[in-house]
């Protein structure tokens, strides 16, 4: 199997290439092989390289900078997943997406089903939305199209520029004091999980497997259990002490997100239910607290190797 792999300079892709490496050829492209704002390379890097399976980690996801750059980001997320399924489609190649918690407002209470209505914040959450929507018109068009979107959230790794995790280990090690916003609650996702179960899945869908266990359509996939920014920002000081990471901070202080005011407004409450993923993995996935351990004890190794 032939797998082209978008966004491998990403926190996911970069994961996703090393965990999918045992399942075929895996050849993973950055902008400059695929920019996923321009049709022409999107469509020139398919019929170039003839996947089997085309996985797009690749996005826009500066959520606050998409406020002023509706364009990009919609060129990126809304309209390249469309021109992907297209491409998909011509080829028999199937196709997995990434997508976002953002596309929902958060006034629920309760975990938000696949089935549940879509109702972005922001121009980010606007953005992705229309990618998924784009996949599901040429899917219901052709009738033919074997796609995943897959849903995650509040997503961290060791790769990849920055994340939450990093940027409070760094402002840890500068700062005795932090502020974090505590009224905003998701589930925390390692990359790791993520990309172990896209791995899980790839063999569950693709055509080689008929019937396929896991029929097109959207999956919801997070780490399991619900935490405020708060509340991982304190596990990850807890867990980073025990690694002995170089840490100042003492104090990290609630605060609410009226006090720390961004151009893009974000859901209050985004938990994804796992359950329909659970059931065709056969597993739940870890919870996030054991995740972010795992992540740090791997990023621990890489940052200050003995």
């Amino acid at each position: 199997m032939r797998i082209l792999l978008s966004g491998i300079s990403g926190q996911l892709g970069g994961e996703l290439q090393q965990k999918l490496a045992p399942l075929g050829d895996v050849v993973g492209v950055d902008r400059q092989q695929l920019d996923l704002a321009q049709p022409d390379s999107i469509r020139g890097a398919i019929a170039e390289l003839q996947p089997n399976l085309i996985i797009n980690s690749g996005a826009y996801t500066a959520v606050d900078k998409a406020e002023t750059e509706a364009d990009l980001a919609q060129a990126i997320n809304g309209t390249a997943p469309k021109i992907l399924a297209e491409a998909a489609l011509e080829l028999g190649a199937s196709l997995i997406h990434i997508s976002t918690d953002y596309v929902f407002d958060g006034t629920q209470n309760t975990p938000y089903l696949e089935s549940n209505r879509p109702n972005p914040l922001g121009v980010y959450g606007r953005s992705k939305l229309a990618g998924e929507q784009g996949i599901e018109q040429v899917a219901a068009a052709s009738g033919q199209l074997n796609y995943l979107i897959l849903r995650t959230a509040w997503v961290y790794g060791v790769l990849g520029k920055g994340n939450f995790v990093k940027t409070m280990l760094r402002l840890g090690a500068e700062r005795e004091e932090i502020r974090v916003v505590a009224d905003q609650v998701g589930t925390p996702t390692w990359t790791g999980d993520i990309a172990s179960a896209i791995a899980q899945l790839i063999p569950k869908f693709c055509p080689q497997n008929d019937p396929p266990t896991a029929p097109s359509g959207i999956y919801h996939f997070t780490n399991s259990g619900v935490a405020s920014w708060y509340d991982f920002a304190v596990a990850i000081f807890e867990e980073a002490r025990a690694l002995d990471f170089p840490l100042k901070v003492q104090n990290v202080i609630p605060i609410a997100t009226v006090e720390y005011p961004t151009p893009a407004r974000r859901p209050a409450y985004s938990v994804l239910s796992g359950k329909k993923i659970a059931s065709v993995l056969g597993s739940a996935p870890s919870h996030w607290r054991q995740a972010l351990r795992s992540m740090l004890a791997a990023y621990r190794a890489a940052s200050f190797p003995n």
